[in-house]
């Protein structure tokens, strides 16, 4: 997925470190919000999951898992989505938004995957996901662990060739270019596998998942919205790069306006199947009859519905003014909706309840502060960014 001859001091057009000072107040603020969590999860870890988290055995899985896996994997969707769109689409003039969009997924995923042992009680057995003696073949879980564990190592590979040109290893980064072929075949493959596997999880569920949310079109609408959730990412993390370091993303403007009118269609897909679904289901009523899941229904869908109005006419003119909102919009309806489908929908009774505890919460942020840290640097050091020299 990338090129193999770029120098760390290419010309303009070509990507390039941005360069500048690694400690800043960003990074030492961000340091901090690690440095607390780094605090709670020493306590998960040596007092158990009860000393900070408000799981319990009616809500067995909190936050950490349904950002970790459900959330975090779909923002770190950006490498999928772009390798969809220019590999199997042969959609090149895209190509500019790879390498980004690939740095964001390969750190994303990694945090992702390496987060699930935060989650897991009995964490010293993580191993057995590793070892075919323990392999379920039938569980839907382990389809979902085992191409994300896969999925890690094919992004590395795919996100190799930009390490090994700033060694100035060229032969062995363009050996890595000519068979990449075979692993952007994978890394389209298992992300389409997982993301919707993420919503075949819920399905087993039966009942005890609120009929707004629990249909057969779960594995379909899930890779849907992990899709819009990857174009959104690319124009979302394309915007703030800019801004952050004073880049002219001018000439990534058409191009960012044509990826936001892919995430109007997909959303414009999403959103007939969703409705369609719930028409065919005989369930349109409890859209006004569920009380505060029609409240949270009614948020989800009016927040998945304005970027498709933002950003229909937008491809023509392309303002980052209405990009960017129409984005992060997109994302926040994304969040909400599995945060509402895995936690707001889960129907468990009168008896148990669920919100995270603080510690879950500074722990999911110190997560995020070290994707956003670990991104930073990469960018500093590496030749990501295009159209932008030193």
């Amino acid at each position: 997925m990338t090129d193999a001859a770029v120098t760390p001091a290419a010309a303009p057009g070509q990507p390039a470190p941005v360069g500048g000072n690694l400690v800043n107040a960003l990074s030492v603020l961000l340091a901090v919000l690690l440095g607390v969590a780094l605090y709670f999860l020493y306590r998960r870890f040596v007092e158990g999951l009860g000393a900070v988290t408000n799981i319990s055995n009616g809500y067995p899985w909190g936050i950490w898992v349904v950002w970790d896996v459900i959330i975090a994997t779909g923002f770190a969707c950006g490498g999928y989505a772009m390798a969809l769109l220019v590999y199997i689409f042969n959609r090149g003039e895209f190509h500019p938004l790879v390498r980004p969009a690939l740095t964001a997924s390969a750190i994303g995923y990694s945090l992702g995957g390496a987060s699930v042992l935060l989650d897991l009680g009995r964490y010293w057995n993580f191993w057995h996901i590793l070892w075919p003696g323990y392999f379920n073949v039938n569980s839907v879980m382990f389809e979902v662990a085992a191409c994300i564990a896969l999925y890690v190592v094919v992004l590395w590979i795919e996100f190799s060739p930009i390490g090994l040109a700033y060694l100035k290893r060229t032969k062995l980064a363009g050996f890595t270019n000519r068979v990449l072929f075979f692993f952007i075949g994978l890394g389209v493959l298992l992300p389409s596998m997982h993301q919707s596997s993420l919503g075949s999880l819920l399905i087993p569920m039966g009942y005890q998942i609120h009929p707004l949310w629990q249909t057969p079109l779960l594995p379909l609408l899930f890779v849907t919205s992990a899709l819009c959730m990857g174009y959104a990412v690319v124009i979302f993390e394309t915007t703030l790069v800019g801004a952050g370091f004073g880049r002219d993303v001018s000439a990534e403007l058409p191009l960012l306006g044509r990826v936001g009118k892919v995430i109007a269609w997909l959303l414009v897909a999403f959103l007939v199947l969703r409705f369609g679904d719930l028409a065919v289901r005989g369930q349109l009523a409890a859209i006004f009859t569920s009380g505060g899941r029609s409240v949270m229904f009614g948020v989800e869908t009016l927040m998945f519905v304005a970027p498709v109005a933002m950003l229909w006419p937008e491809a023509p003119r392309a303002r980052l003014s209405v990009l960017f909102p129409a984005a992060s919009l997109m994302l926040g309806a994304a969040v909400l909706y599995r945060i509402d489908a895995f936690l707001v929908a889960y129907e468990r009774g009168a008896s148990w309840s669920y919100f995270p505890s603080v510690p879950e919460l500074m722990v999911t942020i110190g997560v995020v502060a070290l994707e956003v840290l670990a991104y930073l640097v990469f960018i500093r050091i590496l030749p990501i960014l295009p159209g932008h020299a030193r």
